[in-house]
């Protein structure tokens, strides 16, 4: 407990702010820009939803839109062909429901579109519920430092929720998104300046 309580003290200080990347404003936006961010990044995404949310600023306005004008706002992003059908149709089970988006995994994860990764990420930032959701960035950096030994993202979930503190799940989550996006990149990391050398099983060291 003392290595992931340094761990999230020290992430704390590297990164004080609490809010996301990605710009919304309500969680049917949230759940738009979260399944539009899969292998691409939250800058592209912020780009593109700037028109997408102007024209289609609610689940009504995307349901009956015209999908060859929603994949022209989202082409700059990957697999926006795909991302293109998928909001629509999530737009449409959403209007169907009365717009009402159920604050659930299975009710999120049934969306077209809507893995674990972006349910968790729902919950979290857009309703409060404690979560923590495993990203790519979370993933290697977990392994990296030891939290979890699991090539499995559910397991790596599981060993993070075991070691961190349940008030902490979405603080911790951004966190260590952060840590990997800017810090621990998957590529030539800035292991010379990293405070956790000492903990680090990364056997390739970038020092």
């Amino acid at each position: 407990m003392e290595k992931i309580d340094r761990i999230i003290n020290k992430l704390n200080e590297m990164y004080p702010d609490n809010k996301g990347d990605l710009h919304y404003s309500s969680i049917f936006q949230l759940i738009v820009a979260v399944t539009l961010s899969a292998q691409t990044t939250d800058i592209a995404v912020n780009k593109a939803t700037i028109e997408l949310f102007k024209k289609y600023p609610t689940e009504k306005e995307l349901a009956v839109a015209n999908i060859n004008d929603v994949k022209e706002m989202i082409k700059t992003i990957g697999l926006y062909n795909n991302k293109a059908k998928n909001i629509i149709e999530m737009a449409r089970i959403l209007v169907n429901n009365e717009g009402i988006i159920e604050p659930n995994l299975e009710f999120l994860t049934n969306l077209p579109g809507v893995g674990r990764k972006t349910a968790n990420v729902v919950l979290s930032e857009g309703f409060k519920i404690p979560r923590i959701a495993v990203d790519t960035h979370v993933f290697r950096v977990s392994r990296r430092l030891g939290l979890s030994n699991s090539n499995n993202v559910l397991k790596v979930e599981e060993d993070l929720m075991n070691l961190i503190d349940e008030k902490m799940w979405g603080k911790a989550h951004l966190r260590l998104l952060r840590f990997g996006r800017y810090f621990c990149k998957s590529f030539k990391p800035n292991c010379s300046e990293c405070p956790f050398q000492d903990i680090c099983v990364y056997d390739n060291k970038n020092i």
